[in-house]
């Protein structure tokens, strides 16, 4: 794939080092355009080792190449990050002034910008309106993270993460379409990751869970608009989507007590989290030790089923009726039925709208970057979500979110 890289002239330029490596190592040929105030930050000699490319900023370098056409109509992906306030005002306004503007200009292929600036920048009514109307034109512009600015300061503007940056653009590489804004003023609670039962001070029952599906969710419903609220057991050394407020739990009890918080405010809860179903009986106040006072057996004693008691939280009008209560299904078949006969079974017992079904085993869903399984609605529906990214698979499984709301809509 051709990529073409725009760098802005801010001090999180240097976080677009790491982008471009991420690009490169993934066999994509990239091209990196900088502005001329982004060399201040990172040197051309850095770009072009990265790259492998020559790096120009002005319309009238290798102008046999005609480059301020030629690199935005042939590439299949273009990625600024960062997008200073400076930048995405020119590209509003339609300037083509230096390469990357003209390059921006030319482009007919998806196009995603990652703004990073000071907050007051952020949210000056110009940054809005050039954020909004460059949105509007099919630009896909990010939420910032919030976190640590230049110097002391901090609030949203920050850059988000290259790896984010990274995963969203090749989802938009996957599927163009997949960042719409069709989550504006929605609330969503997602959960993520296992969670731990402690058995001893060292030891616990958990699961396999990475949380990566749950973080996707998370990330790409923040991106669509959403107000996001993430509930995180265990996950391997994820970092924080941006924009999306992430509160931390260890146990099912503890995830339990978050989700019922958050929940009667929730326009859709989404529970990708891999809860334990138990948890030992007791938990023993030192190291449970081998030897003579070593248990013959350890107890348990059955979780609260979260996911059913939400459901019923919204029949005893606890939570709103219109809330889309969708549920996860770990399966695997064996002699008495296939993954989806005990999917099917699942989803009448729990009573929620949606059930994600993952077939799980031989590298598939737990711990792994891909993902695939089948969409379950209340109303008898099936589709298949086909094999793709997590973040492909959230898009696929917020689709069907969004019609839900859509049908209620339409309904009343």
């Amino acid at each position: 794939m051709r990529v073409v890289v725009g760098v802005g002239g801010g001090i999180a330029a240097y976080k677009s080092c790491s982008l471009i490596r991420s690009f490169t190592e993934n066999g994509h040929h990239v091209r990196v355009v900088p502005t001329q105030s982004a060399l201040e930050f990172v040197g051309r000699a850095t770009f072009e080792a990265l790259s492998g490319s020559p790096v120009h900023t002005g319309v009238f370098s290798d102008v046999p190449e005609v480059p301020h056409v030629r690199l935005g109509k042939e590439a299949d992906l273009l990625v600024v990050a960062p997008a200073t306030a400076d930048l995405m005002a020119r590209l509003a306004g339609g300037r083509a002034d230096d390469l990357l503007a003209a390059t921006l200009l030319t482009a007919r292929c998806p196009v995603l910008l990652a703004p990073a600036m000071h907050t007051e920048m952020w949210e000056h009514p110009a940054t809005v309106a050039n954020v909004e109307t460059l949105r509007s034109r099919g630009v896909t512009v990010l939420e910032p993270a919030s976190g640590r600015l230049t110097g002391r300061d901090t609030g949203a503007g920050r850059l988000p993460e290259p790896d984010e940056i990274y995963g969203l653009a090749m989802l938009l590489a996957e599927r163009a379409d997949a960042l719409p804004r069709d989550l504006v003023g929605r609330k969503l609670v997602i959960t993520a990751g296992g969670t731990r039962e402690p058995l001893d001070p060292v030891r616990f029952l958990g699961n396999r869970s990475s949380g990566k599906q749950g973080y996707a969710l998370a990330r790409v419903a923040a991106q669509r608009g959403a107000d996001v609220t993430l509930i995180a057991g265990f996950t391997t050394e994820l970092a924080d989507p941006a924009a999306v407020d992430v509160v931390r739990v260890k146990t099912a009890q503890q995830m339990q007590t978050v989700v019922r918080k958050f929940a009667p405010d929730a326009d859709a809860i989404v529970m990708a989290a891999a809860v334990a179903d138990f948890r030992p009986a007791t938990i023993a106040g030192s190291k449970i030790k081998k030897g003579a006072n070593e248990p013959d057996s350890i107890p348990l004693v059955r979780n609260d089923d979260i996911l059913a008691g939400l459901v019923d939280a919204r029949t005893a009008g606890e939570i709103e009726s219109s809330t889309v209560i969708v549920g996860f299904a770990a399966e695997t078949g064996d002699e008495h039925g296939d993954v989806l006969t005990y999917a099917r079974a699942k989803l009448a017992r729990k009573g929620c709208d949606l059930l994600v079904v993952n077939a799980v085993g031989d590298g598939k869903a737990f711990e792994v970057d891909h993902n695939d399984g089948w969409l379950l609605g209340s109303d008898g529906s099936e589709a298949a979500l086909g094999e793709g990214s997590k973040a492909l698979l959230a898009g696929r499984v917020l689709d069907a979110v969004v019609a839900v709301f859509e049908s209620a809509s339409n309904q009343r």
